[in-house]
């Protein structure tokens, strides 16, 4: 049975098969005909034109909406995202990594405030055989068949937790998180989730998830755009201008360094009073985790501000692959070394060892 992995969030889709990973943004297109297809200058990356059919409906995904869809889609609406965009979106992925008609066994993730509302209805609209059709840029259609015998939801923090303490086998590594108590600032693109695993136990009262992930910052860098420029720039399309640190509008440049800076302080500020709002009472945690693309993003802002022992997510690796490359080697140990390791639940069901 292949392996995949899946971490289908609200900015971003990341998916790994244990030696590729693959990231789009979480944007639907309506799929139209292109009269020239291709770079030109070359041949761009066959993961920039991702167009795809699914239930009889046809798309373009990520960079291929962006660049091509009149229509576009885009949802922090978690009720929208979890019905609408959630299954094109992880099928998208599938389709890239494995094979048609192979048995896979899939691990995704939820937010800890989604998962009991959406854990089951995710598990039904991703198990089971489903019918799609890729479409290169030649024009040539491709149909597969993705089987998902198999969907294990975890909450979405601990893939982090797994991918500190698991290597590439599925083995525990590290197995000084499994006697430790963890927290874990996972800071993702709408949401950041707060949880405590002590001795690989979840701690509903140290969990909850809020709406302070990176797009509320990213709201207000719009905002003050719109009111030098009179133009309204679509938070997705922020995420490369804030890390040069400037946009181009219509020929005219606007500097974000100085803005960008006073807004993921604020955000930092926000995030680093809910920990202690929310762990007054596990002063006993042992180490602090801060992962996520969002957590890479405020880390010079948010560190500071968390008092103990704080682990950060290595600079020179893509942050927003954490719960992913975790939740590829929790299957890895789940289904191909048959050793039975409970993920924990937002039932507060233990990890066993």
């Amino acid at each position: 049975m292949e392996i995949l992995a899946i971490d289908i969030g609200f900015g971003f889709t990341k998916a790994s098969n244990g030696t590729r990973t693959l990231v789009f943004k979480s944007l639907l297109g309506e799929a139209t005909d292109i009269q020239f297809k291709g770079g030109i200058l070359g041949e761009s990356s066959p993961d920039e034109n991702i167009h795809i059919e699914v239930d009889g409906k046809s798309y373009f995904i990520g960079e291929m909406a962006e660049r091509q869809s009149n229509v576009r889609s885009f949802t922090l609406d978690q009720s929208q995202f979890f019905s609408t965009y959630a299954k094109p979106l992880a099928l998208a992925a599938a389709a890239r990594l494995v094979g048609s008609y192979m048995p896979v066994g899939l691990v995704t993730g939820l937010p800890i405030g989604y998962y009991r509302d959406y854990r089951e209805s995710l598990i039904k609209v991703l198990q089971g055989d489903h019918k799609v059709i890729l479409t290169s840029l030649n024009g040539k259609r491709e149909e597969k068949v993705i089987k998902i015998n198999e969907v294990k939801v975890i909450p979405q923090p601990f893939g982090s937790l797994f991918n500190l303490m698991m290597n590439d086998l599925g083995e525990l590594g590290d197995k000084r998180y499994l006697h430790e108590k963890i927290g874990i600032v996972d800071v993702g693109f709408k949401t950041a989730d707060f949880t405590v695993a002590d001795k690989m136990r979840y701690s509903e009262r140290g969990s909850r998830t809020t709406d302070t992930g990176i797009a509320k910052a990213f709201g207000m860098i719009a905002g003050k755009l719109r009111e030098k420029s009179n133009v309204n720039v679509e938070i997705y399309r922020l995420y490369d201008a804030v890390e040069r640190g400037m946009i181009k509008i219509k020929g005219k440049e606007y500097d974000l360094k100085a803005p960008t800076e006073l807004i993921f302080g604020q955000l930092a500020t926000a995030i680093a009073n809910e920990v202690d709002r929310l762990w007054s009472d596990d002063w006993d945690i042992d180490t602090i985790v801060l992962t996520g693309g969002g957590g890479t993003a405020l880390s010079k802002h948010l560190q500071p501000l968390i008092n103990g022992n704080v682990v950060t997510v290595d600079h020179s690796k893509d942050s927003r692959l954490c719960n992913v490359r975790g939740y590829w080697k929790y299957g890895k140990h789940l289904w191909s070394r048959g050793v039975p390791l409970a993920a924990p639940t937002a039932e507060a069901e233990p990890l066993k060892q």
